[in-house]
């Protein structure tokens, strides 16, 4: 599944620069150039990663950056802070707001695309092929494939996208309208029963081979994915 990044940047050529770097590695991108446009676009796609200017016109990327880790939506997205502010001070304020990693300016889109990587290899559990492994699955991103105990399933595309979510998020719980906001997008309107219809849809996938019971069922709360049974 192609990784979606929100490029959060005022200065169009950077922007656009970035963004052919990321669709020639094969990711989506998204545009924003200030801090109310990037939480306009997050509202509608929850992106799987954030990179972020520190200059941004009005609110400081900085600020946004502790905004987005106390908003229950987005305190999990991985943030790259993008800046020509290189000292020391300036990487442990970016830091301590809770980004993930920091690219100074000027940059190489080899760096940064790299650096991407790198980031979700270590908030996502995926290697750089894109594949996850957990509990005897194994989801293959770049052949869009699932695999359980090495025999390949037959999946949906939103069972798809919401096993990749649950594996890339596991032990913990999600309420159907959090999985409503990840895996479908905040702005797509779904009843949250639908939630309900494919988990059974998933669970009924992944049943012949015996790992339907990593989708749990937490009462009163709503899901997770464990390997703990």
């Amino acid at each position: 599944m192609q990784k979606n990044i929100l490029i959060v940047e005022d200065e169009p050529a950077i922007r656009d620069m970035v963004a052919f770097a990321l669709r020639k590695a094969g990711m989506d991108a998204m545009h924003a150039t200030d801090a109310r446009t990037a939480q306009s676009a997050i509202g509608e796609r929850v992106p799987d990663l954030i990179l972020l200017d520190w200059m941004l016109p009005g609110i400081s990327g900085l600020d946004l950056a502790r905004r987005l880790r106390k908003d229950e939506l987005t305190r999990e997205v991985p943030i790259i802070m993008l800046t020509a502010r290189g000292e020391e001070t300036d990487r442990v304020s970016g830091l301590d707001a809770g980004v993930d990693d920091y690219v100074v300016k000027p940059f190489s889109t080899r760096e940064l695309v790299a650096r991407i990587r790198a980031v979700m290899r270590r908030t996502h559990g995926e290697d750089v092929e894109g594949v996850i492994e957990l509990g005897g699955l194994r989801i293959d991103g770049a052949a869009h494939r699932v695999y359980a105990n090495d025999q390949p399933l037959q999946i949906g595309p939103t069972e798809y996208r919401l096993l990749h979510f649950f594996m890339t998020h596991a032990e913990r719980v999600y309420t159907r309208s959090q999985l409503l906001d990840h895996v479908w997008g905040g702005g797509v309107y779904v009843e949250e029963r639908t939630v309900d219809v494919h988990i059974r849809r998933l669970r009924k996938t992944l049943e012949p081979s015996g790992h339907d019971a990593l989708v749990q069922t937490v009462r009163g709360a709503g899901y997770r994915f464990s390997t703990s049974v």
